[in-house]
């Protein structure tokens, strides 16, 4: 009997040592348990700054790459901008020398018609105002030569009726012009004013006296010749 209770005393302290020895390596696991939690939040934290911090740094290299092509895209289009400019500059550059020069084209071409015809309405003015009773026809033929439209009418009109007078009076005339101007010019259309000196002899009058007389020439272009179409006394 003193046996068992012995046997049975130590079989309660082994159990009692056990559990003792357990409760010791609960208590070491939750501490190690607690002293993790803190770590594994530490490296959540560093984890995400660091992803802040690479997500910061890939931002700014997309921004480093992202602005020089958009210096690059503006430069194109400034270049664009400028091409087009040049562009409409050389254009208009040269419709106003095209333009420039048609006016110059046009006056000179004005300018020439008017001296061709002052030399025309010169030559006409000498023969219109010149008559030789020895020679009326010829004479008539000139004058008619170089006139043209109303006055070239007027004169075949009258010629008929002046030539008998030239030819019983046996009137002599000489004419000399002394200055002319163009009045007005256009290609086709000049106004020349002349002054002329005739010198008229006849049977009443023999010895020759100056008449002075101011005239006004229009002349026309017809088939390429200036001719007279109107005589006006000025």
């Amino acid at each position: 009997m003193t046996v068992t209770v012995t046997n049975d005393k130590q079989t309660d302290e082994q159990v009692e040592a056990v559990d003792d020895a357990i409760g010791i390596e609960e208590a070491a696991e939750g501490a190690e348990a607690d002293a993790t939690e803190p770590e594994t939040d530490e490296t959540e934290e560093t984890s995400a700054d660091e992803t802040e911090a690479d997500e910061t740094e890939a931002d700014e290299t997309e921004a480093d790459e992202t602005e020089p092509e958009a210096e690059a895209t503006t430069r194109n289009w400034r270049r664009h901008i400028l091409r087009a400019v040049l562009a409409v500059i050389f254009v208009a550059a040269l419709a106003l020398s095209g333009f420039l020069g048609w006016k110059l084209w046009q006056t000179e071409q004005v300018a020439q018609a008017g001296r061709q015809a002052q030399e025309a309405a010169v030559s006409y003015a000498q023969i219109l105002t010149s008559i030789d009773s020895n020679k009326v026809d010829e004479n008539f033929n000139q004058v008619l030569a170089g006139a043209t439209g109303e006055f070239k009418d007027m004169y075949s009109q009258s010629s008929m009726q002046l030539r008998q007078l030239l030819i019983d009076n046996k009137a002599t005339a000489h004419g000399v012009v002394v200055e002319s101007a163009v009045q007005s010019a256009s290609k086709d259309k000049v106004v020349v004013l002349l002054f002329v000196d005739q010198s008229v002899s006849n049977t009443s009058v023999p010895d020759p006296r100056i008449d002075r007389s101011r005239i006004k020439m229009t002349m026309e272009k017809v088939d390429g010749q200036w001719r007279t179409s109107k005589v006006e006394l000025a």
